[in-house]
């Protein structure tokens, strides 16, 4: 089971997606990438904060994480 609602994907993909129309197989692949990518970005924020000796993720951990995954 997803984790991200699937209609609020589905949202964002016809906000920047011109008002297109979006089938339930597209939304559910837009649901799995967003959650890879998610995913991807807690771990590089996480390890960013605990180099810091940090429980916390903060603001620069996500901006660290982007900018090492490409964003």
């Amino acid at each position: 089971m997803a984790d991200l609602p699937g209609a609020a994907v589905k949202r964002l993909l016809t906000k920047h997606g011109d008002g297109l129309r979006t089938s339930g197989s597209a939304v559910e692949l837009a649901v799995a990438a967003a959650e890879d990518y998610v995913g991807r970005l807690a771990q590089e924020a996480s390890a960013s904060a605990q180099r810091d000796k940090r429980k916390t993720i903060m603001d620069s951990d996500i901006q660290r994480a982007r900018e090492t995954l490409g964003d």
